[in-house]
């Protein structure tokens, strides 16, 4: 790491002092005119903290430019591989990943590779002297980190539509990050020093997302739209990927995992598609009712009628499963249910995990 910073002095004492601390002074050795000091840093983190803060920053951007110039969703997929690619770039961590105990007698036998672990080293590198217990990726690992600022970005977006929901999601998941940093850093393990670097993101979210919540609350007067769930995402993955605990990340997005995989037929067009699929307001009652679209369906006569579908997210599952709500109880219920999963989440990852993994 190499910092420029202009300097300029005549006095041979703070030059001696400069030269003490391992600084090479660039410049007229005999007058000390004004020069360029060159310091070397012992700071592993910069080069992750810049490749962050340049990925959060850059789809910041294009979450701004989302809402203003309303991209397809097509864009939607591509743009936030686009903004990890500085992440990816600057990625030094390790691409191995631990196999769960019950599938590893599928790549090792008796000491010995089987058919399909000599099948899987055409792709990837079992590591025989751990008995399969580890697998490294190389490449398809960073795929599935660029995978997984996709879902982040998008999933945070896709699950949105009422006053508070966004922002409550997006701290609900902050506070489980944070939480998970500090027992790890409590612990004082190899990856504590990670997961130091993924508290001090995480803190500085959660601030900015606190004050946010108070205004983006019911009812709102301020709207977060794509900037902020990009944002959010995108941070969440930064800090999943450099604090190396991706797969704990994705035990906190339950709601959002289950919102993607019921979404999935209107969002691959399967089934017709809206722009928005937000709950409908219902003027008469002042509660919020699930949203219908209108589908196409073709009788033994070969004559067309229309039915209506419920649109398909998990906000018009809870509005069928307890009936209309008022939108704050129903921001209340849905993030009550987000805070139940990351619960769920911890308890999983440090309770039950070792019944799949010993690492």
């Amino acid at each position: 790491m190499f910092c420029l910073v202009g300097f300029a002095t005549n006095h041979p004492q703070k030059v001696r002092d400069i030269e003490n601390h391992k600084c090479l002074l660039v410049g007229h050795e005999k007058f000390y005119a004004p020069s360029i000091l060159i310091c070397m840093y012992n700071y592993p983190q910069l080069l992750d903290l810049n490749s962050a803060l340049l990925s959060i920053c850059f789809m910041l951007f294009l979450g701004f430019t989302d809402d203003v110039l309303e991209w397809p969703w097509r864009y939607k997929l591509f743009l936030p591989s686009v903004a990890s690619l500085p992440l990816l770039c600057c990625y030094e961590g390790s691409t191995s990943i631990v196999v769960p105990i019950p599938l590893r007698s599928y790549l090792m036998h008796a000491g010995e590779l089987t058919t399909f672990g000599k099948l899987l080293c055409r792709f990837v590198v079992v590591d025989e002297n751990a008995d399969g217990s580890i697998i490294n990726l190389g490449t398809f690992y960073l795929a599935y980190m660029g995978l997984l600022s996709v879902f982040c970005t998008n999933a945070i977006n896709i699950y949105a539509g009422i006053n508070g929901l966004e922002v409550g999601q997006s701290y609900i998941i902050g506070c489980a990050v944070l939480y998970h940093n500090f027992i790890e850093i409590q612990s004082n393990g190899e990856s504590a020093e990670n997961h130091v670097f993924s508290a001090m993101i995480v803190v500085s979210f959660l601030g900015v997302s606190t004050a946010l919540l108070r205004y983006n609350w019911f009812p709102a007067s301020v709207f977060v739209g794509d900037t902020y769930t990009y944002f959010a995402g995108m941070t969440f993955a930064v800090v999943g990927i450099l604090g190396h605990f991706s797969k704990t990340l994705l035990l906190f997005f339950i709601p959002q995992i289950l919102n993607f995989i019921w979404s999935i037929p209107q969002l691959f067009r399967f089934v017709p598609c809206p722009k928005h699929r937000l709950p409908k307001f219902n003027p008469m009652t002042g509660l919020m009712e699930p949203s219908m679209v209108m589908i196409p369906a073709t009788t033994r006569g070969g004559k067309r009628k229309r039915k209506d579908m419920v649109n398909m997210t998990l906000i018009n599952i809870f509005l069928q499963i307890f009936g209309p709500m008022h939108e704050q109880t129903l921001c209340i219920a849905l993030l009550t249910f987000q805070a139940v999963c990351c619960g769920l989440g911890l308890y999983f990852r440090y309770n039950l995990a070792q019944v799949i993994f010993d690492y």
